[in-house]
């Protein structure tokens, strides 16, 4: 089984890739936060392999991420093999050692960690848009080279097989910035959609947390990730989060 968590697409867009594959089932950790029934229990087969999928939010796995893995539990857990891949604009900080450290008192661990570069999709921040369209375009293709390189080490279940790319400054990145977004970022009220909106509901369909209503125009509640597909999938770009993405770009996986 392979979980993923995605905003714009593009870890949905890896997590696809991945079951094509080495035939797992594709399950999306949003829809399984909302459900307020799940157990976070999961059976796995003799020869099952699972997989973790996700962005990178300001050098760290998005806290939904990281309250899943530290839900869930295994049943007929015997050595399986057990991954997680992460997309990212550039570089992914200490995010391998904060995945190591939410699985340490777990009865199993990670035998490969990987990250992808994919188009930058995050606008929220003085300084920060999306890529030129043609490096979002190299990043595209050279992604499609990266994740078939990927699943044949996935195929050959190579163990201890780790390639995240770290950055500088990862400790400073993942340690100090990372818990201010988290703290200051990670919130909907900045969001607000302007005249231009035509209320075709396109935000509300494709946010996972279903935290967008279109009522006239969109209302957003308080489940939010910050993912931005709310804000890159409006046709009109009409909606904004305060001032900081005026004049900004969009981007969505295609």
């Amino acid at each position: 089984m392979i979980f993923y968590f995605s905003g714009t697409g593009n870890s949905k867009w890896i997590a696809s890739q991945v079951p094509t594959k080495q035939n797992e089932k594709l399950i999306s950790i949003a829809e399984e936060m909302i459900d307020l029934t799940n157990s976070f229990q999961y059976s796995l087969e003799d020869s099952e392999m699972v997989g973790f999928v996700f962005p990178v939010y300001s050098w760290a796995p998005p806290a939904i991420v990281m309250e899943f893995i530290k839900k869930i539990s295994f049943t007929n857990y015997n050595n399986q093999y057990i991954f997680f891949i992460c997309s990212c604009g550039d570089e992914v900080g200490l995010t391998q050692k904060i995945m190591d450290e939410i699985v340490c008192k777990k009865e199993w661990s990670w035998k490969a960690g990987f990250s992808i570069i994919m188009p930058n999709n995050y606008v929220s921040l003085p300084g920060f848009d999306t890529d030129p369209k043609e490096l979002e375009q190299k990043k595209l293709d050279d992604s499609v080279v990266e994740i078939k390189r990927i699943n044949e080490i996935l195929t050959n279940h190579t163990e201890n097989c780790f390639e995240c790319k770290k950055g500088n400054f990862a400790f400073f990145k993942s340690r100090i910035i990372n818990p201010l977004f988290n703290k200051y970022q990670v919130t909907a009220k900045p969001f607000h959609a302007t005249d231009d909106c035509i209320s075709c509901g396109l935000c509300e369909k494709h946010c996972p947390m279903h935290n967008v209503k279109v009522e006239n125009k969109p209302v957003w509640g308080d489940n939010c990730t910050s993912c931005l597909a709310c804000y890159h999938i409006c046709p009109r770009h009409a909606i904004h989060y305060g001032k900081a993405t005026l004049k900004k770009h969009q981007y969505f996986h295609p």
